[in-house]
């Protein structure tokens, strides 16, 4: 049992677009719908007044991108 909980979480480890080789995709300027091309759905946003923060991945690796009017202003990662 304890051998079928590795084997699943190291497939869905390498299915996961949450890694250095996406972020390095990402580009100043990109709509949200390009950033979503690259890395999927995001797990989580929040934002306000046309700015928005959106987080793909978990507490322990991440990417996260802050949009404004749409375009991407800054990006930033954790544990890739």
């Amino acid at each position: 049992m304890k051998r079928l909980l590795w084997v699943t979480l190291l497939l869905l480890a390498g299915c996961s677009k949450v890694n250095q080789q996406n972020y390095d995709k990402l580009e100043l300027g990109m709509s949200r719908a390009e950033v979503e091309a690259v890395l999927g759905r995001a797990d989580r946003c929040s934002g306000s007044l046309g700015t928005e923060t959106c987080i793909w991945g978990g507490d322990h690796t991440q990417i996260k991108v802050g949009f404004a009017a749409d375009q991407a202003m800054l990006f930033s990662h954790k544990g890739l």
